[in-house]
């Protein structure tokens, strides 16, 4: 078991790789989430990571891979499909004057969030319980952000329709992909209904790892049409492809 300092090295050391300088505030705000992560982790389903090590290294710094495409002209942030707040709350703790909204649809998990939220005492975030589908039709959250995060959730087209949505004309969202991204050659026609276009595709290695990601940003074009998302399921059963 890795002891603190060694911890606190590989993620400075680590986000100093995406050129993030981390202060001791921020530095003690992950070791104090991972604590939490892990004690909830006893009781619900949070992380099938439990080696300290693996967490800074496979959800922390992971997740921190993403916040240098979160430009300073972006204000607002959704993370879709949250899971246990990644990558939402890394980009919270690195970015505080970004407004973050986090969204699952497993009311147990916003239940750890709210109490990571309280614990960290950060501001400017909440946790909502909810699905794509639903929140996206919702008035007082569609076209609303500046830029929508997901990690792992579904494939690209899936995901498009999950997330651009969320996102205002000029906006972005980034996707967080792992080595394969041959999904993106099955993406056209999702982008060119939702009014989506791939900016860029950044490859990256984990620090500390051989782990290899992707990290996809898609720039909103234009409005998307009201009858999407469609209802719960059905953009998983019957994708835009």
């Amino acid at each position: 078991m890795a002891d603190e300092k060694e911890l606190t090295s590989i993620l400075t050391e680590g986000a100093g790789k995406f050129g993030l300088d981390l202060e001791i505030s921020q530095v003690n705000a992950f070791l104090r989430y991972m604590d939490i992560l892990k004690d909830w982790n006893q009781r619900i389903n949070l992380t099938a990571i439990e080696d300290d090590r693996e967490i800074i290294i496979k959800h922390f710094l992971d997740s921190l891979s993403v916040v240098p495409y979160i430009g300073n002209e972006i204000k607002s942030v959704i993370d879709i499909g949250t899971g246990a707040g990644f990558p939402g709350i890394p980009v919270k703790i690195c970015k505080g004057k970004v407004e973050v909204t986090l969204l699952d649809s497993l009311d147990k998990r916003i239940k750890f969030l709210d109490e990571v939220i309280k614990s960290l005492e950060l501001t400017g975030i909440s946790a909502v319980h909810g699905r794509a589908e639903d929140f996206g039709q919702n008035p007082q959250c569609r076209e609303k952000f500046d830029c929508a995060v997901a990690r792992a959730v579904a494939n690209l087209p899936v995901l498009l329709e999950y997330c651009l949505p969320f996102v205002k004309t000029g906006g972005l969202f980034i996707a967080m992909k792992g080595s394969n991204i041959e999904e993106v050659g099955v993406s056209s026609k999702a982008l060119d209904i939702l009014g989506g276009k791939i900016e860029n595709i950044y490859t990256l290695t984990l620090p500390f790892s051989d782990i290899k990601r992707n990290i996809i940003t898609v720039r909103k074009l234009r409005q998307s049409p009201t009858k999407y998302p469609r209802k719960a399921g059905k953009p998983l059963k019957v994708p835009l492809v």
